[in-house]
């Protein structure tokens, strides 16, 4: 009986199990923690293991069964919020100008606020955009999805008087009675004006000495716009000036860049004819051809790194190539690609979005990481991969993996 209570007391003193389950050993199985994903589940033998993939699996949960699962893909009107971990899915939500319609979930254009009402709440990519009337002395002059209404503009009674009253479709427009706007129409006095025909004088119609005294003589003739073409003629003369300094400093410019470029091919021709040379050399002294092609690449990046250039150069159709396959200038739907590869080079969503302001965001992306420390044909190519466009990498290729002085023999 001794022996059956020590048994029982050891029993209760060991640790639960959080699982429930145990192995054919009795062992308490173990769950995976997130980032993980079962392999195997446990059964005669412990739980295995393995690490999810980063970008590219993931496991948010401590599971007995539960796998490594796929990232989400953000496509069509998506953009992703978040990106994919190794223990957290990828966040997608509506592009900008598009919110979430949980109704019908799908992502809808904004609401535009139109004339005579404001924007109270901006569109997110959660909820619409929540106009308001324009009323207590505001307006909105123009349909926005972003404005909101603006307050009238004010007349001071001792110097403006309102012309137009302030509606909640227009603003108010002031009037200054002191201010007189110089007139530009064509004067419509006649020569006969300008010099009076002189006639004999009327013995009835005579003017009294006292009437010529009061009688306004004829003026010379007066030209309204003469003060202000003269007034005009220093603004035309300063903006003279600054086109012909700007021609002169663009014809500087010009020189000293064809000068450049110039040295610069100098340069070039003298690596490649030392690359040339090279080759030749060792075809005819081993036996082996050497890609002579290769070589001058090489020469040129090394040539780059001790200029202190960007470790990332793509020649010009490579840079074209790899514009035209993640869809630049397609519209939305066709931006999720170059979004991603931009999220997986390390870029924030306020960074991607001054891309998309430009006029190529691809090319801004690529010139812009090119200058980073880190850019480098390796890392585009990885990034290239997560994304599964391997139809982009061999367009790439070859992908700096081997010794670039390829040789092959006779």
């Amino acid at each position: 009986h001794s022996a059956m209570i020590l048994t029982c007391v050891m029993g209760s003193a060991k640790e639960p199990c959080e699982s429930g389950q145990y192995t054919a050993k009795g062992d308490c199985c173990i769950k995976c923690p997130p980032g993980e994903g079962v392999l195997k589940e446990c059964g005669a033998e412990q739980t295995v293991c393995t690490q999810c993939q980063d970008s590219e699996e993931y496991s948010d949960i401590y599971s007995l069964t539960q796998p490594c699962l796929p990232c989400t893909q953000c496509k069509g009107l998506m953009r992703m919020l978040t990106p994919c971990t190794d223990s957290n899915n990828a966040v997608c939500v509506c592009e900008y100008g598009y919110y979430l319609n949980e109704v019908e979930n799908r992502c809808e254009p904004c609401t535009v606020c139109p004339r005579g009402k404001g924007v109270l709440y901006r569109c997110e990519h959660d909820k619409d955009t929540i106009c308001e009337e324009c009323t207590d002395d505001t307006y909105s002059d123009q349909e926005s999805s972003m404005d909101p209404c603006l307050p009238c503009t004010i007349c001071e009674d001792n110097l403006d008087s309102e012309v137009e009253p302030c509606t909640p479709m227009s603003d108010a427009v002031c009037h200054d009675p002191s201010y007189v706007l110089p007139s530009l129409q064509p004067s419509t006095n006649t020569e006969s004006d300008f010099f009076p025909a002189i006639e004999p004088p009327d013995d009835d119609d005579s003017p009294s000495p006292t009437e010529m005294d009061t009688t306004a003589s004829p003026s010379p003739p007066r030209f309204i716009g003469h003060g202000l073409n003269e007034n005009l003629i220093p603004i035309y003369c300063s903006i003279l000036a600054a086109v012909v300094v700007g021609l002169i400093a663009f014809i500087i410019f010009k020189r000293w860049n064809s000068c450049k470029q110039n040295k610069q091919g100098a340069n070039n021709r003298a690596v490649n004819q030392t690359a040339s040379a090279e080759g030749e050399k060792l075809h005819s002294d081993s036996g082996i051809s050497v890609d002579s092609q290769s070589l001058q690449e090489q020469q040129q990046q090394q040539q780059q790194q001790v200029d202190g250039s960007p470790s990332l150069v793509l020649p010009p159709n490579k840079n074209e190539e790899l514009e035209r396959l993640l869809g630049e200038g397609n519209g939305p739907e066709s931006e999720a690609d170059w979004r991603s590869l931009a999220g997986l080079l390390g870029y924030q969503e306020e960074h991607i979005a001054a891309f998309r302001r430009e006029e190529r965001p691809v090319r801004a992306l690529l010139s812009n990481w090119a200058e980073k420390d880190c850019a480098s044909l390796e890392a585009l190519c990885a990034a290239l991969r997560k994304m599964d466009r391997d139809d982009i990498v061999q367009c790439l290729n070859p992908c700096p993996t081997a010794d670039p002085t390829a040789t092959s023999a006779v």
